[in-house]
């Protein structure tokens, strides 16, 4: 069963992964413990990692579904500043974003941030300002 799932899903890249293993791990343990038929189990939990791989791949081939089953990454901060409805929607206080700021940007300047976002995974990733500010012409 882990072999047919993807590496994907025990990295638990997506809030989806995560549940998934969730399901599949308190499934498997009702086979194991014995509360449950251990072949029906065990061919349940094959259809749901066949069900998983099938939703990859309909995410891969659209957009549309992906962002369904995946989310979407949103921006935290544009060009240093803070989109606070933005952080306030994804429940990302200001101090969250400084400890990953210091922590992934090496920086506790927002002003050094081009672009923050809350990505798919969960993760925060920075781009920084490249020093060079360009003006509009």
């Amino acid at each position: 069963m882990v072999r047919l799932s993807s590496k994907r899903s025990l990295a638990e890249k997506t809030a989806f992964d995560a549940v998934f293993v969730v399901i599949i791990g308190s499934m498997l343990a009702r086979a194991i413990n014995g509360s449950e038929a251990f072949f029906p189990t065990l061919g349940a939990g094959f259809v749901l990692v066949l069900l998983h791989r099938l939703f990859g791949i309909a995410a891969y081939y659209s957009h549309a579904f992906g962002v369904l089953v995946k989310g979407k990454p949103v921006v935290l901060v544009q060009d240093g500043t803070l989109q606070r409805k933005n952080m306030l929607w994804e429940h990302i206080s200001k101090h969250d974003l400084e400890e990953d700021m210091r922590l992934d940007a090496k920086t506790e300047d927002l002003s050094k941030i081009q672009v923050a976002r809350l990505e798919r995974s969960g993760d925060i990733s920075f781009i920084k300002a490249n020093g060079v500010k360009q003006q509009a012409t």
